[in-house]
């Protein structure tokens, strides 16, 4: 019989395993307007949980803030990637596991942030800017578009966490209530895909990759992500998140055909041993 701390690390790893083929899927269907991708896998990725329809019964207050988790966060990042150079915004997009690592305290009763902890999160961070640039420079100055791409990370973090409270005070919401969210969230994207970007027509392989996206990164990863952080330290699940660049990352350099560089094998060893430091620490 496992642990809850270790069935929490092994749902956030199934999470961040789905998360981490979003990049090259995002490759795949990189002409589909991103409201409409979103939209699309959203509404598949809440189709699971339609025979659980029944406990979608939640609170108000609990709904608003799984819009706000899983709307906030792809509205955010998408004005973020239009007004900013994408490589940086999705840097500082990334920033969101080091916010759950730093905000627990604040936001769950109990948590303290230990040094390992903080560390752990900061040389993660570090791993993940070299896995993201792959040893290229930052170029360019400021633009306006990295302020909702740190909006995005702190919806992320403190949708995240207050999932987490909320379990903790005993008023949590089924995990299939994620279901609803994704619905919901999803509608909303293809009201902004109707308001702010032109018309396009899917092709059926397109239509495939889609069904793919909702099911897995957009879909599933969810309902694992909700179980990681309903079950485990909060701390350890944000600093175990850095394993997602790194492995996007990776799995876009085997698709292509390209060869392993040094900076991602740096930032394999940054990243791993951030997780592992932080895995073998108690509360």
């Amino acid at each position: 019989m496992i642990s809850r701390q270790a069935a929490a690390n092994l749902h956030a790893l199934g999470a961040i395993a789905m998360w981490s083929s979003l990049a090259t899927l995002g490759v795949k269907l990189g002409q589909v307007p991103p409201f409409l991708l979103t939209g699309l896998a959203l509404v598949i990725g809440s189709v699971p949980a339609w025979p659980y329809a029944r406990q979608w019964r939640v609170r108000p207050a609990i709904l608003s803030l799984g819009v706000y988790g899983l709307f906030g966060f792809h509205f955010l990042l998408f004005i973020a990637l239009r007004h900013a150079p994408p490589v940086q915004a999705n840097l500082v997009n990334y920033l969101w596991p080091l916010f759950i690592v730093v905000l627990a305290p604040w936001l769950l009763p109990g948590v303290r942030l230990r040094p390992v902890h903080a560390a752990a999160a900061v040389v993660g961070f570090a791993g993940a800017v070299l896995a993201i640039l792959g040893g290229r420079g930052l170029r360019g100055g400021f633009a306006w578009g990295y302020v909702p791409a740190l909006g995005s990370a702190l919806v992320w973090a403190t949708f995240s966490l207050g999932c987490r409270r909320l379990a903790q005070q005993g008023r949590g919401f089924p995990t299939a209530a994620i279901g609803l969210f994704a619905l919901v969230s999803g509608l909303l994207a293809l009201l902004c895909h109707a308001l702010l970007e032109p018309t396009f027509s899917l092709a059926p392989a397109a239509w495939f990759r889609i069904v793919l996206l909702g099911l897995g990164p957009l879909g599933a990863a969810f309902y694992l992500w909700d179980r990681a952080l309903k079950l485990g330290d909060a701390r350890q699940i944000g600093v175990l998140a850095y394993i997602t660049p790194l492995a996007s990352t990776a799995l876009l350099v085997w698709a292509s055909g390209r060869h392993l560089t040094w900076p991602l094998a740096l930032a394999a060893v940054l990243i791993v041993g951030s997780a592992l430091a932080a895995v073998r620490t108690g509360n």
